[in-house]
């Protein structure tokens, strides 16, 4: 399997839930892995168990000196880079926005969308010599929206529309930009936002019944997807925003 043989890939995020099983695919299908992470013993942990050429570094994606630190990192393990997936995100509060404080408002805005800013800014100029590609992790919620979520979902639509624009803007530099759109997936951010909802309890047959094929999956159903976003097999998809939902933004189901 090597749909991603020798590329060098850096994905936020990359130690728990979907970044984790992505990083785990990438591997795979041939690639070597820089993973930042905020949550360094999960960091570290991840590195242990890749082994070999991987690397990555602890650090806040909503901090630039972070960031800029990452791919001053990847220069000096690798000297070029492939792809970045823009995978890094929290999901609470679960309020509507006059509940919302503005530090949990900045703190989504700043981690869930902003992040994408600092790392373009610092690693355009790899994949433009590479003619590289930005992958980014966005939701089903920011396209349909969802109740108790409002900041959350705000980041995600707006993750929608930066992908266009910046997939329009980069085309000349031969760098595909796309996303990756899931509805629920067992992760540890949905496990938090399951706890925090008024009846927990009936959370995962909720969960099961909103996907149209009758299950809420794991995050190698995002990881695929993900492959083949970041694989020549991918070479004329630019601007698109997969959904990996198992159809449950469709029909009259609920």
């Amino acid at each position: 399997m090597d749909q991603l043989l020798n590329k060098v890939i850096f994905i936020t995020g990359g130690a728990s839930g979907i970044g984790l099983a992505c990083a785990e695919a990438y591997i795979r299908e041939g690639a070597t892995v820089f993973i930042m992470d905020v949550n360094e013993r999960a960091l570290y942990k991840a590195l242990d168990h890749f082994g070999g050429s991987h690397e990555g570094i602890p650090g806040d994606v909503s901090k630039p000196a972070d960031v800029k630190a990452a791919f001053d990192a990847i220069k000096q393990y690798y000297g070029r880079l492939d792809a970045i997936h823009n995978n890094a995100a929290i999901a609470h509060p679960s309020k509507p926005v006059d509940e919302t404080e503005e530090d949990e408002w900045d703190a989504l805005m700043s981690i869930n969308l902003k992040s994408l800013f600092w790392t373009t800014k610092y690693g355009i100029d790899l994949l433009k010599a590479s003619k590289g590609c930005i992958l980014n992790t966005s939701s089903m919620a920011g396209d349909i929206g969802q109740s108790l979520h409002a900041a959350y979902t705000a980041t995600k639509g707006g993750i929608n529309a930066l992908t266009k624009s910046m997939a329009l803007d980069y085309a000349q530099y031969g760098i595909r930009v796309n996303a990756v759109s899931p509805a629920g997936v067992w992760t540890p951010l949905l496990k938090q936002w399951a706890a925090e909802q008024p009846d927990p309890g009936s959370i995962e047959k909720y969960l099961n019944d909103i996907h149209a094929l009758g299950y809420c999956p794991e995050g190698d159903v995002v990881a695929d997807a993900a492959v083949f976003l970041l694989s020549d097999a991918a070479r004329f998809v630019t601007g698109c925003i997969m959904p990996v939902s198992g159809g449950a933004e469709l029909g009259y189901r609920r």
